[in-house]
């Protein structure tokens, strides 16, 4: 199959697309840099003439609440439009678990009204709703941290390593639409203040992580579970965040 994917060349794109080839299929990594820009709409339709599924990973560049949400909308509506005229037949989106669950959050508005346009489109679709990936825990902390200390937040989050995540998003792509949602997720739960804590030790950091439940994440407060996999049938990974440490740390020989 013939298989685009949107933000090809990111974090999880790029592994998505090298996943898909390995298992045969003609994916075209796609993006800015390859000329095909879901905001403008420049290089869509080539880039989808002959495909099979579109997937998008691609990621706003700006994290303000109107640019976020004029980034999904508009890239999504682009997307879709030129899937209909293409005769795309499974537009795959990766989302995230609870979006709809923090509202406060104006990054995670935007993903669900991405979702809403997805599901209200009339293209076949699958949504892979992820957790937290592993490979973030710096950004939480350096977005937490004044004077040498991090203060987060208690609530649960359930964190997965970024190569697990393509994994899912590349296996939902080559098989057929399931017009609804998958989690996925790590295998353990744990207070977002011990997944960092955890995380800077791991590295050697000094700065002390203090956990308060009232601080937020990204300008939203969690209360519990919001950000944590609960539908029956969730798919979780097996890689630890341990493991993943213990990895990062590996000489580039050994990995």
């Amino acid at each position: 199959m013939k298989i685009v994917v949107i933000g090809g060349t990111g974090l999880i794109g790029s592994k998505v697309v090298e996943l898909l080839r390995e298992h045969g299929h003609e994916a075209v990594a796609a993006s800015p840099n390859s000329g095909v820009n879901t905001i403008t709409g420049e290089g869509v339709a080539e880039a989808l003439a002959g495909a099979n599924v579109v997937v998008d990973v691609s990621n706003s560049p700006s994290f303000a609440d109107d640019d976020v949400l004029a980034f999904f909308t508009t890239s999504t509506n682009t997307l879709l439009a030129a899937e209909r005229e293409a005769g795309v037949g499974h537009h795959v989106a990766l989302s995230i678990v609870g979006a709809e669950l923090l509202p406060s959050s104006g990054y995670l508005r935007a993903k669900v009204a991405q979702e809403h346009l997805i599901e209200a489109s009339g293209q076949p679709y699958s949504i892979v709703r992820a957790t937290q990936f592993f490979e973030f825990a710096g950004r939480i902390a350096d977005e937490a941290t004044v004077d040498g200390t991090v203060t987060l937040s208690t609530g649960l989050m359930q964190p997965i390593a970024a190569a697990d995540v393509s994994a899912a998003v590349a296996r939902v792509a080559a098989h057929d639409p399931i017009n609804g949602t998958l989690e996925i997720g790590g295998p353990e739960r744990m207070g977002q203040d011990e997944f960092i804590r955890v995380g800077l030790g791991a590295k050697g950091d000094p700065r002390t992580v203090v956990g308060d439940p009232e601080a937020p994440y990204f300008g939203t407060k969690l209360t519990g579970t919001e950000l944590v996999p609960e539908s029956a049938d969730a798919q979780l990974s097996t890689t630890t965040f341990a493991e993943w440490l213990a990895a990062q740390a590996a000489p580039a020989s050994a990995k």
